[in-house]
């Protein structure tokens, strides 16, 4: 495993049931972590890059989801990939590094030289031991990996200016008001054991702020509408890498791959793509392949699971995921979906840029689909919806345990 000087340890964030609202009706029957982007959760792709670091020794899921929500997951992927994978619930909101620090006694059990932290809800290609060679190269506490993106998307996200020459992060802004820079956080970070020095030193200020303000009658008096944390609450953005920026301890590793945060259902879609694009480089076996003789035609980048059934004449593909137990009927025209477990597809029926959920049904000549440009975007059916024959679903969102026997358009059938 290497010498203790060299072990690296991962931490990734995965949030919790309150913090995946936006991801609704999908994040109502599974944790948005788990919901699977090319046949794999969410959380798979980030673990299994980690995988590829040299010397890791452990892998931390930190968030707020009940613990047995992740029990089977946990076992089943450490079992896979040979590496340790534990999840730690938080009691309370504690900021993005104040969750980091307040397991940091287990964090640091391996004696880590390095600890990656990654956000669990992005999709990229995850260059970690090519950021791992770049830090020690720049010899900081901490290097962001960062992308350029378009000026009118920068605003969403926190913005960065870095020196261009020794990619020292200079200036840090999150989700500014007005333009900044082109470059943005992507949400994956490596530190050396200091992040925590540097996190404790901003929760003691915190405290030292609050006994202040107790003691001063005046500053009660005139005290300010401005929020105030707790001590042991600490953002990693703005806490920690805005008062850093420019003081030779923050650097950035430029990616030129993909890269997306997956707020939403519909972005789902778009990353399960990229992953799909991305297993035709490093996974060919992951995808599936047809002719439409023996088996159904596939068309571009398809995972199809094991234990799904597809009827030689449906043709699928591209940007196609099909869960287990799945069951695609005669005829059936798959494109841009995702398709969860047991879910059965008649014959002839058409699904285009749609997620269906577990259990539900598609009728015989049947449509469901969705367009990106759409105010609701992909359409979405939640678990065990019932689509009758010769129905047509558009751009519509449909909550579980719904039949629809007449086609909708534009619609949330609640």
């Amino acid at each position: 495993m290497g010498s203790t000087e060299e072990n690296v340890v991962a931490v990734i964030m995965v949030g919790g049931p309150t913090k995946g609202t936006r991801f609704r009706p999908l994040s109502l029957n599974t944790p948005k972590p788990l919901f699977p982007l090319a046949g794999q959760a969410m959380v798979h792709h980030p673990i299994s890059a980690c995988k590829r670091i040299p010397n890791l020794v452990h892998i931390y899921l930190i968030g707020f989801y009940e613990e047995r929500d992740f029990a089977l997951y946990v076992s089943s992927i450490s079992n896979e990939l040979k590496v340790p994978v534990r999840y730690l619930r938080e009691d309370k909101p504690h900021g993005s590094a104040g969750g980091l620090y307040n397991f940091r006694d287990l964090i640091m059990e391996d004696s880590p030289s390095h600890i990656f932290l990654l956000n669990c809800d992005i999709c990229c290609s995850f260059p970690l031991p090519e950021m791992l060679e770049a830090h020690k190269t720049y010899g900081g506490m901490g290097t962001i990996l960062v992308i350029k993106v378009s000026a009118e998307s920068a605003s969403q996200f926190g913005e960065l200016v870095a020196d261009s020459t020794t990619n020292e992060l200079l200036h840090y802004t999150e989700k500014p008001e007005t333009f900044v820079s082109d470059l943005i956080n992507c949400g994956v970070y490596i530190f050396t054991p200091d992040i925590f020095t540097a996190i404790q030193g901003v929760s003691m200020q915190r405290k030292d702020r609050a006994n202040l303000r107790r003691l001063s009658s005046f500053e009660a008096l005139q005290s300010s509408p401005t929020r105030s944390f707790p001590s042991d609450f600490v953002r990693l953005d703005q806490d920690i890498l805005s008062p850093l920026a420019g003081k030779k301890q923050l650097f950035t590793y430029e990616t030129e791959d993909f890269w997306e945060q997956i707020k939403t259902p519909g972005m789902s879609l778009k990353c399960s793509a990229l992953y799909l694009a991305q297993f035709r480089l490093t996974s060919p076996h992951l995808l599936a392949s047809g002719d439409g003789v023996k088996s159904a035609n596939v068309v571009g980048d398809v995972y199809v699971h094991p234990s799904a059934k597809i009827h030689p004449t449906a043709k699928i593909g591209p940007n196609v995921s099909i869960s287990a137990n799945a069951r695609i009927g005669a005829g059936a025209r798959l494109i841009s979906c995702i398709i969860l477990d047991d879910v059965e597809i008649k014959e002839n029926a058409v699904v285009l840029h749609a997620i269906i959920g577990w259990k539900s049904t598609i009728g015989k000549w049947s449509r469901a689909s969705g367009d990106y440009n759409a105010k609701l975007g992909t359409t979405i059916l939640g678990e065990a919806v019932s689509v009758e024959d010769e129905v047509v679903i558009i751009n519509s969102i449909v909550l579980p345990n719904k039949t629809l026997n007449v086609s909708v358009q534009e619609e949330i059938i609640l």
